[in-house]
């Protein structure tokens, strides 16, 4: 192999003198300078079989397994090292970090308040964001990021099964109510039952009243049930973070349930917050139909964790939608759990209006009645009114690539889309209906019955 002759010049005095740690450690840093980690991590591992106490050669031994991406060897290394010597915050730090890639949340938090109680003013941005904890962490006087103490250079990219950090991702919506059309009543209940308590917390605690609780919204496909959460959190000014199943579900056994647990926990620690799940029925689907065991498993923790067991969970203000609520266990509608259901229709004459004035807002366009094109729009959902307007945009561009100049949207044009498109709502009421009338003894789905205008049994 060729190496550069600094390397080759220390293998030399190596090879007079291969029990000199001190020779043998210069070497060593040589080859992790210049990327031979192989040769790197067998030089420092020497070292540590000569002398056991060198810390410089540990570290280098964990930089050479961060090369490789061999976490779980490296963090057991650190966890030697930190239970045996003093470590500088740099090091401190950069375990945390590393405890964290490996979804170790509770002891990542717990080496870096140790390393802020030796180290006050050594603080990091991107552990501060990770655990976002104002009242218990300082990080008012962050120093500036340093390239020695950035982890991202020996972490491989593992975009198949792990999140980092800063995949918990937190948002300040600059969205409200006042930006969802129609669905007045809709709003009303998540007023009462979440943006009230947080606005007024005296009226409530003098009632008893905790701020905080779950809603499940269900209704077919595309009527922007993702939306309304992210504007419910920007009307009770709260940070919203939207739990995305790949975040939650592993295939390691015991897996899914720590990274929920994770989840819950950053949020507690971020309250007020709008937590918000899609699909829920995918992380909470009936247990009596579910042949693993290990899927009840993570119900379990998906209920104990919503009933605040081991940490409460005021201020948290947790949404979910499902197209499948009948899929759904039925102990997430038990009190204190999803207790309120939502039933978020297909948006009125009124909401399909002003969806499509926003959707063709600054576009070539001719005089559009748009009352009357939502009117034709039977059925439609937000999702099918985007779809219309694709089609007709792309038909105008075929056009437009002809005469060389934007071709402006006519009355015409919409009309001539709306025959393109199929609803995509009446499947799911078709399923809907079916629940609705045989299977709503409780009368959860009366709303379905009444939006299809079905007298109930």
């Amino acid at each position: 192999m060729n190496y550069p002759p600094e390397i080759v010049e220390l293998q030399s005095a190596h090879t007079f003198s291969p029990t000199n740690t001190a020779i043998l450690k210069i070497l060593a840093d040589a080859y992790l300078k210049h990327k031979f980690i192989d040769e790197a991590e067998n030089s420092y591992k020497t070292i540590i079989e000569l002398d056991k106490t060198n810390l410089s050669a540990k570290l280098g031994l964990i930089q050479c397994y961060l090369q490789n991406n061999k976490r779980g060897a490296a963090l057991m290394v650190y966890e030697e090292i930190s239970t045996q010597q003093a470590l500088h915050s740099k090091y401190l730090i950069d375990y945390s970090k590393l405890l964290l890639l490996e979804k170790e949340f509770d002891k990542a938090l717990k080496i870096y308040k140790q390393s802020l109680k030796l180290f006050p003013n050594d603080t990091d941005k991107e552990l501060d964001r990770a655990f976002r904890m104002g009242e218990k962490l300082s990080f008012d006087n962050n120093t500036e990021d340093d390239d020695d103490n950035d982890l991202g250079d020996f972490f491989p990219p593992d975009d198949d099964d792990d999140y980092g950090p800063d995949e918990l991702l937190f948002e300040k919506p600059d969205i409200s109510f006042k930006d969802v059309g129609g669905m007045e009543d809709v709003k009303n209940e998540i007023g009462l039952k979440i943006i009230q308590p947080i606005k007024h917390p005296e009226l409530y605690a003098a009632y008893g009243k905790k701020a905080g609780g779950g809603i499940l919204m269900y209704g077919p496909p595309g009527c922007g049930k993702t939306f309304l959460a992210k504007a419910t959190a920007g009307e009770a000014d709260a940070d919203f973070m939207s739990v995305d199943i790949a975040m939650v579900l592993d295939m390691w056994v015991g897996n899914s349930e720590k990274q929920l647990s994770h989840l819950f926990h950053v949020a507690r620690h971020n309250a007020p917050i709008v937590m918000f799940f899609d699909e829920v029925d995918a992380l909470g689907a009936s247990r009596s139909d579910m042949k693993s065991s290990s899927s009840r498993h993570l119900i379990n923790q998906f209920l104990s964790e919503m009933d605040g067991i081991k940490s409460k969970n005021d201020g948290m203000l947790i949404l979910a939608a499902t197209n499948a609520p009948w899929h759904l266990d039925p102990a997430f509608r038990r009190p204190g759990r999803f207790d309120k259901i939502l039933f978020i229709p297909p948006p009125d004459d009124v909401a399909k209006t002003e969806i499509l004035k926003l959707m063709l807002a600054g576009k070539p366009m001719e005089t559009i009645d748009y009352a009357a094109i939502a009117k034709k729009a039977k059925d439609f959902s937000g999702a099918d009114l985007k779809a219309l307007v694709d089609v007709v945009i792309e038909q105008k561009l075929t056009e437009s690539f002809k005469t060389g100049t934007p071709t402006p949207i006519t009355q015409k044009d919409m009309e001539k889309g709306l025959s393109k498109i199929v609803p995509s709502t009446k499947e799911w009421f078709a399923t809907a209906k079916n629940y609705a009338m045989f299977a709503n003894q409780s009368g959860l789905y009366d709303d379905i019955l009444k939006y299809l205008k079905i007298e109930k049994w």
